[in-house]
């Protein structure tokens, strides 16, 4: 094995643990945002601490009074009859 190849053997090494570290980063903010929606902060609030926009932060952490509190949509289709034939 060349110089190169240890090269991008090691930088492939770094990537991963990089990876990894920002899964476990993002992991652990996803759930601060929802504990922090669940204790009453706004998406916006959030959003300002975070530098995320205030959707994605809503997105991520949407309000558990409003999801409990929206009913399931009934979506009914009406058909009309077919027309009687002559």
């Amino acid at each position: 094995m060349d110089t190169l190849d240890m090269e991008i053997q090691d930088a492939a090494k770094k990537r991963k643990r990089a990876e990894e570290a920002f899964n476990r980063a993002d992991a652990e903010l996803r759930a601060l945002l929802v504990k922090g929606r669940a204790e009453g902060k706004g998406p916006s609030h959030m959003a300002k601490l975070t530098g995320f926009t205030r959707e994605w932060v809503a997105k991520i952490a949407p309000d558990p009074k409003a999801a409990a509190a929206q009913p399931k949509r009934k979506v009914v289709v009406r058909r009309r009859k077919p027309a009687a034939e002559d």
